[in-house]
């Protein structure tokens, strides 16, 4: 009889199939941490989880190039996604995962920090935020270098000291950025307002670029209207 076919003598070979390769994967991701991988290796041990019997790391490789950075591969839109990457259903659905782990991960108070990166996003939060304000009142909001909100504080005190104020404020923040918010009091003149306060963003400005902080506008707010000093050119 060959030496070949008798029992206990066949030859064990790894195998070089897809099994064979994700059970190295395996390997590799237990016994060395998932610092160890590749991006892409990443990337194809998460398509493991959508496409059962198939080498993902052509795949994998693909989209990377395709996407640019595997970071580029998990934040693309499923549309992306689909008509780029050429993805089904399922591997769009389980690319998904790791950006929606990472924004909760980020904790709840990160995911409901407003980002007032436009003039859109920042009047619809004012619509919002200025619901009851007292007429007269200055608001702050301090921005980080992502123009997130860290925080929206009314400013008390006389004219001048409202810059050192918010000077303070912002090196205890770490801020970058703020945007005054004035509530418009009614009976003065558009003309003597606009000085006015135009006179008031001036020291402040002066007063938070020391910090190299800066100020995105100075907004007044009223009767359904505002008005950008900035856009007006008084800043």
């Amino acid at each position: 009889m060959p030496l070949s076919l008798l029992p206990g003598n066949r030859p064990s070979f790894d195998s070089t199939g897809p099994a064979g390769h994700r059970g190295r994967m395996r390997e590799k991701l237990l016994s060395r941490g998932p610092e160890a991988l590749a991006d892409y290796e990443i990337l194809e041990m998460l398509l493991f989880l959508a496409i059962a019997r198939r080498d993902t790391k052509p795949l994998a490789k693909q989209l990377i190039n395709t996407f640019g950075s595997l970071a580029g591969v998990l934040s693309a839109s499923p549309a992306a996604l689909a008509v780029t990457g050429g993805l089904g259903p399922d591997a769009i659905a389980v690319l998904q995962l790791p950006e929606e782990a990472a924004r909760r991960l980020a904790g709840p108070e990160r995911r409901t920090t407003p980002i007032l990166n436009n003039w859109d996003r920042l009047l619809e939060y004012l619509d919002q935020a200025l619901v009851g304000a007292v007429p007269g009142q200055l608001r702050a909001l301090l921005l980080d270098n992502r123009n997130r909100l860290l925080a929206d504080e009314t400013v008390q005190g006389e004219p001048e000291h409202v810059p050192h104020v918010l000077a303070g404020r912002a090196l205890t923040l770490h801020a970058t950025a703020l945007i005054l918010i004035r509530v418009v009091p009614a009976g003065i003149p558009d003309r003597v307002l606009l000085k006015r306060e135009a006179v008031l963003a001036g020291a402040v400005r002066t007063a938070v670029s020391l910090l190299s902080v800066i100020v995105h506008d100075h907004m007044l707010v009223g009767m359904g209207n505002w008005i950008s000093l900035t856009q007006k050119g008084l800043l």
